[in-house]
């Protein structure tokens, strides 16, 4: 190789490695504070009087607008009138709803008696028919044999915070209900309201509805069925399997007994607002009619 083209290496100084903790040796302070501390030296500082001003007028005016903003967020007399006029009017609407719900199931028994005092002489077949029907599908008041389950909510303890698991849920009821349908029931009520196949038991916040009805606690689940084969099935079904669980971590209390006579109610029809009825044509209307139907 050439004595031109060699390489020559910058000599470097022995203390390069330590040149970031040699220069905070040096200059401790940021460059900005040295020069604010030489203007206060030489009596030139940029904080003068102006500014001390202009900063107290700011933090005034921003006091007062917090001042003002608390104000304006407490809750005023008209504000407080406007609450108590929509409390009572959801009172009032409340107790307007259960009338009607009464009224409502006043006029299906009316129509229930004298569509079987229509029936009942003349088309036997037909009533009985129709009495099953609605047995199965909820919209007629029946009775029967069947098992009694009652869930309550725990009693939470002096100072305890976290009572929502303490509570029973919605999934609880569902557990229980759909365990007592596979064991067999043939008829359920949960607090006196019947379950019919478009019946949904869910939650809206702390309360748990049953076909929009708030209920509480206790629960109590009735369900008719075959005595012989009801209690032994529900006893292996999950739904037992889940009281026991929230007994033992949740301390939520349930039992199960059987009754020789229980009386449910009738549930409400449910409303078909899209499915309509196959009109029968020519001779398929005789074909359709049920028994003992006169042909027109």
């Amino acid at each position: 190789m050439k004595a031109g083209s060699e390489t020559r290496t910058r000599p470097t100084r022995p203390d390069a490695s330590m040149v970031l903790l040699d220069e905070v040796m040096r200059r401790p302070l940021d460059p900005g504070y040295a020069d604010e501390a030489a203007r206060r030296r030489d009596g030139t500082s940029t904080r003068g009087p102006r500014r001390t001003l202009v900063l107290t007028i700011v933090a005034v005016l921003l006091g007062a607008g917090t001042a003002a903003a608390a104000v304006a967020l407490q809750p005023r007399d008209s504000v407080l009138t406007a609450r108590s006029v929509l409390h009572d009017e959801i009172v009032q609407r409340s107790e307007e709803a259960d009338a009607a719900a009464e009224a409502i199931l006043e006029l299906d028994a009316r129509i229930d008696a004298l569509q079987n005092a229509g029936l009942g002489d003349a088309y036997p077949v037909l009533l009985d028919g129709t009495q099953r029907d609605g047995a199965a599908a909820g919209t007629v008041a029946v009775t029967g044999p069947g098992l009694v389950v009652t869930m309550r909510d725990a009693v939470p303890l002096l100072g305890e915070t976290d009572s929502a698991s303490k509570r029973v849920l919605d999934y609880d009821l569902q557990v229980v209900v759909n365990s007592l349908w596979s064991a067999g029931a043939q008829a359920i009520a949960v607090n006196g309201h019947r379950l019919t196949a478009t019946s949904a038991i869910r939650s809206a916040g702390e309360a748990i509805l049953v076909d929009l009805v708030g209920l509480s606690s206790p629960y109590t689940i009735e369900a008719i069925g075959d005595p012989s084969t009801l209690p032994a099935f529900f006893a292996r079904s999950v739904g037992q399997q889940h009281l026991t669980v929230l007994g033992s971590r949740y301390a939520i209390t349930s039992d199960v007994r059987r009754e020789k006579a229980l009386a449910l109610p009738a549930g409400r029809a449910a409303e078909t607002l899209l499915a309509r009825p196959v009109e029968a044509l020519g001779s398929g209307a005789s074909q359709n009619r049920p028994a003992g139907l006169p042909t027109p």
